[in-house]
């Protein structure tokens, strides 16, 4: 199978400035004070270190790092609050250029996806889940529908929408749309906890947990789901060691926590 991929930089001035591999230098930096440690853990060399480190500098508006002397240490290196906000910047560009891709990758090998995918605006919404998907079939039970969307070949959801908002949309069997799923809606957990707290249908899925971060009183997990589906989740602090996770996880999602972007 084909897929579609990206490499992502910031440039400036026609020049590589930040990479994946020189935000993870700063960070180093960060951690041990000290470029040479910094050096050894990315298992490089002083003197690749610091030609980055230079490249990175040459290039910024302002100093990334500042030298310390003295103390118990004998100086070292510390990152400056521009760096921080550097740093910042290239996580949140990466974040975006993710999404866009994700989006390219649910084309898979069909061009003709691709175009259509490209041919729409992205939505303009909070929610994290914006997944493209193809309307497979469609249940009318007035005054409500349930919508079978496939996000790929492998992978679906079902979601219920009014009967007047599908037709104030115009959608029909074969619709491109997006199916649009707050984090905070998507239920994590392992298979027997997902299945004893649903209350509503749900849609069940397994995924692989690829990144986890901690913030003050919540965790948010990126999974992986069927051939190229990435879906974020928050779940507080509190829940999360009942959950019993691993690289695994189970993931519910209510039909009707579904919302219909075209």
């Amino acid at each position: 199978m084909l897929n579609i991929n990206g490499n992502f930089w910031l440039e400036k001035d026609d020049q590589n400035y930040l990479g994946r591999g020189r935000v993870e230098l700063l960070k180093q930096i960060e951690v041990y004070g000290s470029l040479n440690k910094a050096a050894k853990e990315m298992k490089m060399s002083y003197k690749a270190a610091w030609e980055r480190l230079n490249s990175m500098n040459a290039l910024a508006s302002y100093p990334l790092v500042e030298r310390t002397t003295g103390g118990k240490g004998g100086g070292g290196t510390i990152l400056t609050p521009y760096a921080h906000e550097q740093i910042a910047l290239f996580e949140r560009f990466g974040e975006l250029h993710r999404e866009f891709m994700d989006r390219f990758a649910a084309a898979g090998d069909d061009p003709e996806k691709l175009a259509g995918i490209m041919s729409r605006s992205f939505l303009s919404t909070s929610a994290r889940n914006q997944i493209p998907c193809k309307v497979k079939t469609i249940e009318i039970e007035e005054p409500k529908c349930t919508l079978t969307l496939a996000m790929d070949s492998q992978t679906e959801l079902k979601a219920t929408i009014t009967k007047k908002s599908m037709m104030d949309m115009g959608i029909e069997i074969g619709s491109s749309v997006y199916a649009v799923i707050k984090s905070s809606d998507v239920k994590v957990g392992h298979l027997q906890h997902v299945k004893t707290n649903r209350v509503k249908l749900s849609n069940d899925l397994t995924g692989d947990v690829v990144e986890f971060k901690s913030y003050e009183e919540s965790v948010e997990l990126a999974m992986s789901i069927g051939q190229s589906i990435r879906i974020i989740a928050v779940v507080n602090k509190r829940e999360i060691s009942k959950l019993g996770l691993t690289n695994k996880a189970y993931i519910s999602i209510d039909y009707d926590d579904i919302l219909i972007g075209v």
